[in-house]
């Protein structure tokens, strides 16, 4: 049996956004989908972000400023600044330009279901944009590749 390549198991037809979409109407768009995310799009098709329910959520969660003290005159940050300041444009955003992640990881569609895996494995993502060329013609999740490991073993 040949393996299984990502254009085997991806989805097709990909919901996406653009980086001017508000906060609200992706929160709608993706609850009307029943879906966790969506790659987000220029006006070229080109992904160029990747954004998700939780950057939804941080909308509506508790916000804290980094713990810090002060020594003589200086002030010594306790917690990362870098993420307080990632942290802090999520949740005050009200586009999904000012939410999304903008290092996203793609995959080719000729790319091994065993590749798919450990990318999302080493990066830490739920979903991976199949992209050929600079277009868009995918999506794969954590979900498909665990049914074609499901369907592998029938």
């Amino acid at each position: 049996m040949d393996e299984l390549t990502v254009r085997d198991i991806m989805t097709a037809g990909v919901i996406t956004v653009g980086p001017k979409t508000t906060i609200r109407d992706l929160a709608e768009i993706l609850a009307q989908h029943k879906i966790s995310g969506v790659p987000v799009v220029d006006g070229n098709g080109k992904v160029v972000g990747m954004v998700t329910e939780a950057d939804v959520i941080l909308q509506d969660a508790e916000f804290h400023f980094p713990y810090y003290i002060q020594f003589l005159e200086s002030v010594i940050y306790l917690q990362s600044v870098t993420k307080f300041e990632e942290r802090f444009r999520k949740a005050f955003g009200t586009k999904v330009e000012d939410v999304m992640s903008k290092e996203v990881v793609e995959i080719s569609p000729e790319a091994s279901v065993y590749d798919a895996a450990t990318f999302m494995a080493n990066h830490n993502v739920n979903r991976l944009p199949v992209v050929e060329g600079d277009q868009l013609v995918g999506i794969v999740t954590r979900g498909d590749i665990v049914r074609a490991i499901a369907d592998s073993k029938a």
